[in-house]
């Protein structure tokens, strides 16, 4: 691997190198983010092809994911595009592959590639879904969705139709886990509202000719598609087995975690004006929804509201996972803090409630943006109607982004614009990915703008320590999705989970970044719960640098039903 230092210290634990330290010059001029995209030859232009006609699928889309498809240590950058929704695509509007060069250049490789797509696309996903040592790509679209196999040689091949994960509705987010424990990875794909030229509205202030795009209870439900893999690189649908079948949400966001501290992956999908879902996982691969009894489906008024992106993390580093989910303006994000005895509404606690009420917030990110060992959190903002700003005073259609740092105690405080740097400027923001593009244990940001250019952010923070750790795992999940990683560093201990796919449309970094603070600890101990049940110990690892852990010899956690 390119720029990666290969030392043996144990017996299943390789430590490869990253940044010793931050660069000089790191605090340098203004800003804990720097906009680095056109120096960096990120020239996307999303394009949602609208002619005037208010379609729905036009304003919601622009998804992004990042993956090592080429295996040289870099991450490289992957690009949804849109295009013409009900004609035919124009010539140049396809999805774009960015390989990652190092000295933070990327270079447009789509063409040799084959990873282009013509379809009216939305989110992605990236993971080694067949076990072959390769990354591959799924593609969430308006219509048929798309699998790309990556083979191995700098190119992707079309698997789609032969893997039988093409699933023909409205599809936004995905999610790539082990959802039955038998070693290899299954695949969640959420579902939108069922929207076509037949049924399309047109909606606004008729009076005064000003035309919007509707709210999504102008359309039917649809039901998410869950497909098991059957270990072959074939899958097979396998909702209704799965107790998965639901047809009363109208998904966009899904992130897969152990939310019930079980040992099991379990399902939170943000749906938009209808309740959220709440998949838990029984231990077999069949799930139950708890949303409403678990207190993670409505607001703290018991009113649905318009989920967009969602994530999960642990704020207060008390061991139980919590959720935020964004909405529309007027409304508040939700954050629900997780127990033992299910959610309880965090949102007002955790000084979320007021900056949230003037934006429509879609991408939303949990990450140590500053290192000190707690969890801060990024939100892309962008209203959904191009004409808000004259139908509703006060309101803009471009909206400026916000990161808010945690206190350490769970509570956060909106960073100024100019401190946070680049996001003061408005945009009509959509995905919104974290991923450390240079391997200096600091992660970036990557925010996409429906029908406008993407956007790189160069995380310039302070000086503080850091443990990196990316995880080997068997042959048929070489991610080790799923793993839970928790570090003790004194009296705290952090807890972090490998996964793919969360936020809106879009897929992060999978390695894990442990912040540690200005000072250097003088002992720290890790342990690794791998999907497979067994678990590794770590004790004082070198810090800032990521070392890449090979998992025990492989145990099935909970063998697949007859």
């Amino acid at each position: 691997m390119r720029g990666l230092t290969i030392v043996f210290f144990l017996a299943t634990v390789i430590g490869c190198a990253g940044s010793e330290a931050p660069p000089e010059g790191a605090n340098a001029g203004s800003g804990l983010f720097k906009d680095v995209t056109e120096g960096a030859g990120i020239d996307f232009i999303h394009d949602h092809g609208g002619i005037g006609e208010k379609w729905v699928p036009e304003t919601m889309s622009a998804g992004a994911c990042v993956l090592d498809f080429d295996n040289d240590g870099l991450l490289d950058i992957y690009l949804v595009q849109s295009g013409r929704l009900f004609d035919e695509q124009a010539p140049g509007l396809v999805n774009r592959l960015y390989r990652n060069l190092g000295d933070w250049h990327f270079e447009d490789v789509t063409s040799s590639s084959g990873t282009g797509d013509g379809a009216y696309g939305f989110g992605a996903i990236a993971a080694d879904y067949d076990g072959d040592g390769d990354t591959d790509l799924y593609l969430t679209n308006y219509g048929p969705n798309t699998l790309l196999r990556n083979e191995g040689d700098g190119t992707f091949s079309k698997v789609t139709e032969s893997a039988g994960v093409g699933n023909p509705l409205w599809s936004t987010s995905a999610a790539f886990f082990d959802a039955d424990g038998d070693g290899d990875l299954d695949l969640y794909v959420v579902n939108y509202v069922d929207f076509s030229l037949d049924n399309h509205r047109v909606c606004g202030d008729f009076e005064r000719e000003i035309f919007s795009y509707c709210h999504p209870d102008c359309y039917p439900t649809q039901s998410d598609t869950f497909y098991r893999n059957l270990g072959d690189g074939t899958f097979e649908d396998a909702t209704l087995d799965a107790g998965l079948e639901e047809d009363t949400g109208k998904g966009l966001g899904v992130v897969v975690a152990d939310f019930d501290n079980d040992s099991d992956p379990d399902i939170y999908v943000a749906n938009d004006s209808t309740p959220n879902f709440l998949w838990v996982n029984d231990g077999t691969g069949h799930f139950t929804e708890q949303g409403l009894v678990s207190g993670a489906a409505f607001n703290d008024a018991g009113r649905t509201q318009a989920g967009m992106g969602v994530d999960a993390g642990d704020i207060n580093n008390d061991g139980w996972l919590d959720v935020i989910v964004t909405h529309l303006s007027m409304e508040d994000n939700a954050l629900y803090l997780g127990g033992p005895n299910g959610f309880s509404y965090g949102t007002g606690s955790a000084g979320l409630y007021t900056a949230s009420l003037p934006v429509l917030g879609f991408g939303a990110n949990f990450f140590d943006a500053d290192l000190d060992g707690d969890l801060d959190l990024f939100v892309a903002n962008g209203d959904v109607v191009d004409t808000i700003d004259l139908l509703r005073p006060g309101a803009t259609h471009a909206q400026p982004d916000q990161l808010f740092l945690n206190d350490g105690s769970g509570r956060f405080a909106l960073l100024d614009p100019e401190a946070a740097g680049g996001f003061s400027q408005p945009r009509v923001s959509r995905a919104s990915i974290t991923a450390d593009l240079d391997n200096d244990g600091r992660m970036d940001l990557l925010v996409t703008t429906n029908n406008g250019p993407a956007r790189l952010f160069r995380n310039r923070g302070q000086s503080n320590h850091w443990i990196g750790l990316e995880l080997r795992g068997p042959q048929n999940n070489p991610k080790a999705i799923g793993a839970r990683i928790s570090l003790v560093v004194g009296d705290r201990t952090i807890f972090q989970e490998v996964r793919t796919g969360s936020g809106y449309l879009a897929s992060s970094d999978s390695r894990i970044v442990f912040g540690l603070g200005p000072e250097a600890p003088s002992n720290q101990s890790i342990t690794i719960r791998w999907p497979s049940g067994r678990t590794t110990r770590l004790h004082d690892l070198e810090i800032n640098r990521y070392h890449l852990i090979d998992a025990p010899p492989e145990q099935v956690l909970f063998p697949p039903q007859e």
